[in-house]
């Protein structure tokens, strides 16, 4: 593989769905990417590189750098921060000496907090706060799924300055055939999604794993789904995000035209028994409504049933 000469150094920290797609797409378009992976992903990584299927066709990537030491890896210019919300602590620690004077990390959790997360862990001002949109899921060691339209990615800064670095990262990812997206204001976008994700994954966790088509077709878990989306629209206005009037709508729209097969990972992990992001999601929802002073009751009962749930597996185990 030809290295584009002058292209940005690029840390992926995480080789499952998603970091597998976005990685495996900028390491095909020739970019300097290094995956920082541990255990089975790593030794898939080296052995025979990484595998991305999709609907129609497949590729791969068989000669990458990857590693399980953060020092191996080495300063970066960018690093696209791919972990699940439970992994972020370990994650933040080890990100020490892949950090030089100008390395932006991208955020790209579900939820809202992780940005805020992050900065405390290494400064606000190497945080660009992020959200990726793609469904993508990791099948087996340096093996990736990926259905649907193709993987979106959107970031800012804090303040929603166009800046070099952004404009950087934008141009590295549209290269390699991902969509680079715009957001006017980072948050409203981070919202908008949460509004969607955290109730139709809540919903579909604790109905034991009812699909997205579902949910929607039945009118008491529908009413549910839409009051869900309306407490976090509340909450979010509350809290000062410029949410649109009609951000329900819209999101309701987004969920009738999703494939009727649909699941969230919430709800995957939660039912395969494995660390779930049930506090980033549910959980994130009450906390934050109590703190603007608003009541989230279809969250509350949802949180408090999942990690009922959870607790009573965790208990078994």
């Amino acid at each position: 593989m030809t290295r584009q000469s002058g292209s940005p150094r690029i840390a992926v920290v995480g080789a499952g769905g998603v970091g597998g797609y976005l990685g495996g797409r900028l390491a095909a378009a020739g970019h300097d990417v290094r995956f920082l992976v541990r255990g089975a992903g790593l030794a898939a990584l080296r052995r025979t590189g990484l595998r991305v299927t999709t609907d129609t066709i497949g590729w791969s990537v068989p000669e990458l750098r990857a590693s399980d030491a953060p020092s191996h890896i080495g300063e970066v210019d960018f690093v696209l921060l791919c972990v699940k919300t439970p992994q972020l602590p370990v994650a933040v620690e080890a990100l020490g000496p892949m950090i030089g004077a100008d390395t932006a990390v991208i955020t790209i959790q579900n939820g809202v907090e992780a940005p805020e997360q992050v900065a405390a862990g290494i400064g606000r001002d190497r945080v660009l706060p992020g959200m990726v949109r793609v469904v993508a899921t990791k099948v087996g060691p340096g093996d990736v799924r990926h259905v649907g339209a193709p993987g979106a990615v959107g970031f800012a800064e804090w303040d929603g300055r166009e800046s070099e670095r952004v404009v950087r990262l934008r141009d590295a990812l549209r290269d390699a055939q991902v969509t680079a997206l715009e957001p006017t204001d980072i948050w409203v976008a981070l919202w908008m999604k949460f509004l969607l994700l955290a109730p139709v994954g809540s919903l579909g966790a604790a109905t034991g794993g009812a699909t997205i088509g579902e949910l929607r077709s039945r009118a008491g878990t529908r009413r549910l789904l839409i009051t869900g989306m309306r407490e976090v629209h509340e909450t979010g206005t509350a809290l000062g995000i410029a949410l649109p009037a009609d951000a329900v709508d819209n999101a309701i729209t987004v969920m009738d035209q999703q494939q009727p097969e649909v699941t969230t990972s919430l709800q995957q992990d939660i039912l395969a028994g494995r660390p779930s992001e049930l506090d980033a999601w549910t959980g994130a929802v009450v906390r934050l409504a109590d703190r603007a002073g608003r009541a989230a009751p279809v969250h509350e009962m949802l949180y408090e049933l999942l990690a009922a749930r959870v607790s009573h597996v965790s208990s078994s185990n």
